[in-house]
């Protein structure tokens, strides 16, 4: 059986070779292996922090080496920044295990050469601590937050260096949990007096009493009230999204970009399961997510359709109101996929064209007098407000109409709303609506 440690070590070397996604090599690796739940909880702790502070862990490394960092073999690196992390990150463990065992994987995994290197190493960031560069600036934060200067330096930009800073620093450390209710079966009070009675703290949030906050909840899918539909999971910031959409009973809603169904569930649910939601996606296994979703939640109202957003689909009606939640750069939900933040910024450059693309073919099928929603997890003007403002330039028979007037804005005041981790304690996102006239 592997020791917990050896766990963790086996998911980082696997992300590290083949840029696999964390939640999927974790997700497999637990599966296989007997871990008691404080044992998981270790890993995946160790694993999540370990990719999310890999800037900041390498930077701790290279200032005690004297080679490149490049020239360590895999496994060196990946015991090291394990080691690393426990040490500056890990209050419960101390400094000496997180020493002691790195030294132990690098001889378990064929790198006993390495071991001396490992131990003086690990020794000296235990002895001098977080090391930062001196100078205050895009390289200080990059360092301090883990994230690409590039990435500091386009929310620098965007929203100033304050909220830059801000961005950064609630990329760390994970988010809470937040579920929706589902109205069509109990209510808020009912849930949380079931959840209390398995021990799970939990509150309503202060935005929706629909929507509660849970803490440290723990497997939900093993919940009596999950596989009794009597909620789903969805953050703060696409709860918004589906409240700014305002369906009302007898709507008939297209979700271009429905896949895994929550913002469609929660829609269903606001029309009181009276009306009709086409949900669509490019991929036959994401639909059948929303499918099973559906089924589970008890909502009879949602067709689900295979549909490319960015070609017209001459079957679909004209609809009341229109959720096109693109897909994006995801540079506001880095906090729960921490690996988005080192994606390759060309690869960013090229998403503001397609978004477009999708936006325009989406608005076709919107009624006179109708709203289209168009939202993103990305927190990036070209993503965002410079498309919806390209299309309005563009588009004489829409409107701009105000979302969520409620909610404090990070800047100037706008129609659209940029939801910040720091302002809105919610994911990053990006909400906006437009209107076809009824005169057009």
């Amino acid at each position: 059986m592997k020791s917990p440690r050896q766990s963790a070590f086996d998911i980082l070397l696997k992300i590290h070779k083949d840029s696999a996604y964390s939640n999927l090599v974790l997700d497999a690796e637990l599966d296989a292996q007997t871990l008691s739940a404080v044992d998981k909880a270790f890993v995946s702790a160790l694993v999540y922090g370990t990719v999310e502070r890999l800037i900041t862990l390498d930077y701790q490394i290279e200032q005690y080496l004297t080679q490149p960092l490049s020239k360590l073999k895999a496994s060196v690196l990946v015991a090291l920044r394990m080691g690393a992390y426990q040490i500056l990150f890990m209050d419960k463990v101390p400094d000496s295990a997180a020493v002691n065992e790195s030294v132990k994987l690098v001889k378990n995994n064929g790198c006993s050469f390495a071991s001396g290197l490992v131990n003086a190493i690990l020794r000296k960031i235990s002895s001098n601590g977080l090391v930062l560069p001196d100078k205050k600036g895009l390289y200080y934060y990059s360092i301090k937050y883990s994230c690409p200067k590039w990435l500091i330096k386009l929310w620098k930009d965007a929203y100033g260096e304050e909220n830059a800073v801000k961005i950064a620093k609630s990329s760390l450390g994970g988010a809470e949990t937040v579920i929706r209710v589902n109205t069509l079966k109990t209510t808020s009070d009912k849930l949380i007096a079931d959840f209390a009675s398995h021990n799970i703290n939990c509150h309503k949030a202060d935005f929706d009493e629909n929507a509660v906050i849970l803490e440290k909840a723990g497997s939900l899918k093993s919940l009596k009230a999950y596989d009794e539909g009597l909620f789903h999971v969805q953050d703060t910031a696409s709860q918004f999204c589906c409240k700014a959409l305002e369906a009302k009973e007898g709507d008939t809603v297209i979700d271009i970009c429905s896949a895994p169904g929550g913002k469609a569930f929660t829609t269903a649910q606001y029309m009181q399961n009276n009306g009709k939601i086409i949900a669509c996606d490019v991929y036959e296994s994401r639909l059948n997510l929303i499918k099973s979703g559906a089924e589970r939640l008890n909502i009879s109202v949602i067709d689900t359709v295979l549909n490319d957003g960015s070609l017209h689909n001459s079957s679909f009606p004209k609809a009341d109101k229109i959720l096109c939640d693109v897909p994006c750069a995801g540079l506001g939900v880095i906090r729960r996929k921490p690996e988005i933040r080192f994606k390759d910024p060309a690869e960013v450059d090229k998403l503001p064209e397609i978004q477009y693309s999708i936006l325009k073919v989406s608005a076709d099928y919107l009624k006179k007098g109708g709203v289209l929603v168009y939202s993103t997890c990305s927190l990036n003007p070209a993503e965002n407000e410079d498309v919806i403002t390209r299309f309005l330039s563009e588009n004489s028979d829409f409107e701009s109409v105000r979302v969520l007037p409620e909610l404090p804005r990070y800047g100037e005041d706008t129609d659209w709303i940029t939801l910040m981790p720091h302002i809105h304690n919610s994911d990053g996102f990006f909400v906006s609506a437009i209107r076809r006239r009824i005169d057009s």
